[in-house]
């Protein structure tokens, strides 16, 4: 039955964009993947971890371990930069996209929301099955997770900066290092 519906309805919908998309980046891959398993994770069939320097961010976004040293904060900022990305104080690559390629980047992020749409309209009353299935509960408990990622990481740059520590590279462009920054 499935098989059937996806010959009928999904496969020709999907064709035109797999055929535009099979010559993209890498990047365009994994996102196109994450469309086609939308509806697993609204079964809650696969579930997204939450990341274990997130779960100790969530357990105490503004402890601070008094032997804490400006070496292991700047290396705790490095272990939530790496999971959570970029910083707003961190400087930008310089390489600004030209015209056709941000016309390729919306054009792609289309046909990437299409596929979406398409496949998560598979699943009916989809609201309903991520709240019965507990997927939706999950979805918070992730954002719950990077928002205390992100609290602890601008906690611990404030920290930094207070102790007068040499200013991250990340953040070197928003708090300048004084001439008497510690290493």
């Amino acid at each position: 039955m499935v098989r059937k519906l996806f010959r009928m309805f999904l496969a020709p919908r999907l064709l035109p964009f797999l055929f535009a998309l099979s010559g993209c980046a890498s990047g365009t891959h994994d996102k196109l993947a994450d469309a086609f398993v939308s509806p697993l994770h609204d079964l809650n069939l696969i579930r997204v971890e939450i990341p274990m320097v997130l779960k100790k961010a969530q357990q105490g976004p503004y402890a601070v371990a008094p032997e804490a040293d400006c070496a292991g904060l700047a290396s705790e900022v490095s272990e939530l930069d790496a999971v959570l990305g970029p910083d707003l104080d961190a400087p930008s690559s310089g390489d600004e996209p030209s015209l056709m390629e941000q016309g390729a980047g919306v054009a792609e992020g289309a046909a990437v929301g299409a596929v979406r749409g398409t496949t998560e309209g598979l699943v009916p009353f989809r609201g309903w099955v991520r709240r019965l299935t507990g997927a939706e509960r999950h979805s918070r408990n992730v954002a719950a997770a990077i928002v205390a990622g992100t609290v602890r990481r601008a906690f611990i740059k404030g920290l930094m900066r207070s102790r007068t520590c040499a200013a991250s590279q990340s953040a070197a462009r928003v708090f300048p290092t004084s001439p008497g920054a510690k290493a």
